[in-house]
């Protein structure tokens, strides 16, 4: 048996790097997996690969409509929802002085306010349902400062706040809600960091007590423990997978 059979997940940002990995796992562990994005022809790509227990809608996560949508789809597809992963996020890399409000204000509003919205919108399907689980995927920069990484820095710190409250708001209601925090991922938005700022990432994470990028997929294995029952006393926490980024001061 797989340690997600009978669950319905629903992950936003899932059309590709760590949110693809995350519908890519969730379904090879038995469940059924509905994922959003805005990038629709690797979504449904996606869908097309992995078959009919996965289904893709396009969700912008700072439309309340979209979200509604959503998690109906969801519900009237599979007939329940158990799994929310907040995965949906980008980043701007600029310092401050140079940094537009319009792009500070589009960092918050896709990192905090989607997440925000995805938690009200889908906790009344899952206690429908007996309750379930979400996750918030949140970032090492969550816990410390990167210089030109302001405005994605507050987003992740304001997202570890959002899951806590949850967790005590919910938690009667059987829904757990916790934080995931990986460091340095491979991805395309990652490469992408690389690229603009200058670093040189192999040699940065050379010095990690984990010397290398991690994996999509060891994040995943992160988030499927926790949309399991294998994690059911879990709830409010914050989970790093960083490679041991965080137990350093630097020097």
């Amino acid at each position: 048996m797989g340690q997600l059979d009978g669950k319905v997940a629903l992950v936003t940002g899932g059309a590709r790097g760590m949110g693809a990995e995350h519908v890519r796992r969730f379904a090879a562990a038995g469940a059924r997996v509905v994922f959003g994005d805005v990038l629709d022809d690797e979504g449904k790509a996606l869908a097309a690969e992995l078959g009919a227990d996965t289904h893709y809608v396009h969700h912008d996560v700072t439309s309340e409509s979209d979200w509604g949508t959503a998690v109906s789809e969801t519900v009237s597809r599979f007939g329940r929802l158990d799994v929310l992963v907040n995965n949906a996020g980008i980043l701007r890399f600029a310092p401050i002085l140079e940094m537009s409000l319009d792009e500070f204000d589009t960092v918050m509003s896709i990192n905090v306010t989607g997440a925000f919205l995805g938690i009200k919108t889908a906790a009344p399907a899952m206690i429908t349902t007996g309750g379930g689980s979400m996750v918030n995927v949140s970032s090492v920069e969550g816990f410390v400062g990167a210089a030109k990484l302001s405005a994605y820095s507050a987003s992740k710190f304001a997202l570890r706040g959002l899951t806590k409250s949850a967790a005590r708001e919910l938690g009667h209601s059987g829904i757990r809600v916790n934080s995931i925090h990986p460091g340095g991922i491979a991805t395309p938005m990652t490469a992408a960091v690389s690229g603009a700022s200058g670093i040189d990432g192999n040699s940065f994470f050379s010095g990690l007590p984990i010397p290398r990028w991690g994996q999509p997929v060891e994040v995943s294995e992160v988030a499927l423990f926790l949309a399991s029952d294998a994690s059911s006393y879990c709830t409010g926490g914050e989970f790093v997978v960083d490679g041991g980024m965080l137990t350093s001061c630097g020097y």
